[in-house]
């Protein structure tokens, strides 16, 4: 399988890495454009891919056709490339925030004659541990859907999930990172607060974290089994639990939640 990207990016430079030194797609099996030709020349030197000299190019190469633009640049990006992706019929895997499959369909006027799978991966996918919701539509085929299941797998975790809970799916996994970086830092403030270096206090706060995401993972272990194992009766851990319960730490985390959810919906209305 010959991978196309359009777009090389944060996102798409961690998917390439990954996929090459998975062993998922060999380097020179991958083209890849952007309108910055001399980042993108660096980018293909330093990965041994192949550089296009148009985004035309990358379409007659690609068996299958990653979109890694923005979602405003969506429809300046494919309006030109409509006619030669209904020809080569390329697969599409799409990683725009907020763009459905349907909107790409429409933007590609294609009817539904093409395979497109839409991909919300996060941000940690850049330290290949990222969190990534796959969908296709009626015309991809499971051996499709597992090529980029096993493409995401590659930089983390991937899932197969209907389009939609994707915007529930943004919430606790594309924002998130966020909310995390904020608990991390709000932890290491009240470590500050209380006479230890920021630098240190960050580390000290991060690693937690990290060991505490791990254990739920590899445990299978509901959270709360495990909270209950780090309480002691009438101990330290209670009493800080019993705190951030007094300004209403898990509804507030919710209504976190609910408003991401709420906002990617409107976002994808426009």
């Amino acid at each position: 399988m010959k991978v196309g990207f359009i777009g090389t990016g944060n996102m798409a430079n961690a998917i390439i890495k990954g996929m090459i030194n998975n062993e998922h797609t060999k380097a020179e099996d991958i083209f890849v454009f952007d309108v910055d030709t001399e980042k993108m020349h660096q980018f293909a030197s330093e990965t041994k891919t192949n550089a296009c000299a148009s985004s035309e190019e990358v379409v007659k190469m690609a068996d299958v056709l990653i979109l890694a633009v923005k979602p405003n640049q969506f429809e300046v990006v494919l309006s030109p490339l409509k006619e030669l992706i209904k020809d080569n019929k390329p697969l599409i895997v799409s990683i725009a925030a907020g763009t459905s499959i349907e909107k790409i369909q429409t933007l590609i006027d294609a009817g539904n004659d093409l395979a497109i799978i839409r991909v919300m991966p996060n941000v940690n996918a850049m330290i290949g541990e990222g969190a990534a919701a796959v969908c296709g539509n009626k015309e991809a085929s499971k051996e499709q859907v597992n090529f980029v299941l096993e493409m995401f797998n590659a930089i983390g975790m991937a899932i197969e999930l209907p389009e939609n809970h994707f915007s529930t799916f943004t919430a606790i996994a594309g924002s998130s990172p966020a909310y995390a970086y904020l608990f991390i830092d709000s932890l290491a403030r009240g470590a500050v607060k209380n006479g230890l270096p920021k630098d240190l206090a960050n580390k000290i706060a991060a690693q937690a974290v990290l060991g505490s995401a791990k254990m739920i993972l590899e445990s299978d272990e509901d959270p709360w089994v495990l909270i209950n194992r780090v309480c002691s009766p009438g101990g330290t851990t209670v009493a800080g639990l019993v705190a951030l319960e007094d300004q209403a730490f898990i509804s507030t985390v919710i209504k976190g939640v609910d408003a991401t959810i709420k906002r990617d919906e409107e976002l994808m209305k426009k």
